[in-house]
């Protein structure tokens, strides 16, 4: 589809608009959820009672063994002799605030640990240097291709689409791609909302029904994980052969595709560089994240700070992922004429086949004998 000549600049301020309104919005969220810690700093340490006294006695009487069948107390205002010293309640809090396990009943021994120093830790480094991080990468990103958007254009294809249709992904390879990409589009918003969602849903929703909504993206971030896992898995089975560097890769990467240079385009196989980068993040980065979210599914077998840790790593490589899958999302739709087509149908167009991956185009007309289809 072209966009008529009289209505492109209004396209894209429409497009830098909302690109800001959105980027507004993510670092908004960072620097309202900053400013919340910094109110709340004081009041999260743990500190003893304002009451709290000193109930050891100053002067214990002499500690001695309890007789079997004799308990005497002393008389006279005198402390009991047979009474031990006991600790201070400043004492106590100190020994708690450095990890000191109590006792429970309940298999979960973890509820022995009243005050965990590290989790306060934890949280500070999540409400603030993640929230913030994950903020301005997808702010970042989105002005980008905003940017990249109003100064390049979308990316025509040289002379017009010709009317020959040529199939460039299968209906299983298309299944495992859409499989993929929903769920982890499931996965990025109800992620995102747990991380962001204090900030910038609950005066939107209030806090009953924020409640509501974030047990709902809790239960769905779960579940829809291990379909994310099992597009994975079939990306692998199908594409891995194909993305496997070859000598075509350097050459694009060193001309960044092309893409800033008009009239430049770069051989490829069936995968270009670019798209190989793509594959890669998901395969290996969306790998790392679903192993990290398996072991966070069952908290019981992990430490405190090993669970701690694995929760940062899956939150930092999943804002990395998410801004990569933006970008992949833009030159797949809006940015690229014709590419949405090789999804949506899998039949592309054969200029647009030849102008962005020639030698694949080559190597299917010579192995297979396809003159392509009349659309």
């Amino acid at each position: 589809m072209r966009v008529r000549p009289g209505y492109s600049r209004w396209l894209c301020l429409g497009i830098l608009a909302m690109a800001l309104y959105l980027s507004g919005v993510t670092v908004g969220a960072g620097l309202f959820t900053q400013a919340g810690q910094a109110l709340a700093e004081g009041a999260s340490s743990v500190r003893p009672p304002s009451n709290a006294v000193n109930v050891a006695p100053s002067r214990p009487g002499t500690i001695t063994p309890r007789g079997q069948d004799t308990q005497k107390w002393g008389s006279g205002g005198k402390l009991p002799t047979t009474a031990s010293a006991q600790p201070s309640a400043s004492r106590m809090w100190g020994d708690i605030r450095r990890g000191q396990r109590g006792t429970v009943s309940i298999p979960n021994k973890k509820a022995g640990f009243l005050v965990q120093s590290e989790g306060e830790l934890w949280r500070q480094y999540r409400l603030t240097t993640l929230s913030n991080f994950g903020s301005w990468v997808l702010a970042i990103t989105i002005i980008a291709l905003a940017g990249f958007f109003l100064i390049k254009g979308r990316v025509r294809v040289d002379g017009g689409l010709k009317g020959k249709l040529i199939e460039r992904f299968s209906s299983p390879e298309r299944f495992a791609h859409w499989l993929t990409a929903t769920s982890f589009i499931i996965l990025g918003l109800t992620g995102l909302m747990l991380l962001y969602g204090r900030d910038v849903l609950i005066p939107v929703f209030g806090r009953e029904g924020f409640s509501a909504l974030a047990g709902f993206g809790k239960l769905a971030h779960n579940y829809v994980g291990f379909a994310f896992i099992v597009g994975i898995v079939m990306m692998v089975v199908l594409w891995l052969r194909e993305n496997i560097l070859d000598k075509y890769d350097i050459p694009w990467l060193l001309a960044l595709g092309g893409f800033f240079q008009s009239g430049v385009h770069l051989p490829a196989r069936k995968f270009n560089a670019g798209q190989k980068v793509i594959f890669w993040s998901v395969v290996g980065g969306g790998g790392l994240i679903a192993a990290s979210g398996v072991l966070l599914l069952f908290p019981e077998a992990r430490s405190l700070q090993g669970l701690q840790f694995l929760q940062t790593w899956h939150a930092l490589l999943a804002l990395i992922l998410i801004a990569i899958i933006i970008a992949h999302i833009y030159i797949g739709s809006l940015g690229m004429e014709g590419a949405f087509q090789a999804m949506g149908t899998g039949m592309v167009d054969e200029n647009w086949a030849k102008q962005h991956h020639s030698v694949w185009v080559k190597e299917t007309k010579r192995s297979s004998g396809a003159k392509g289809k009349k659309k």
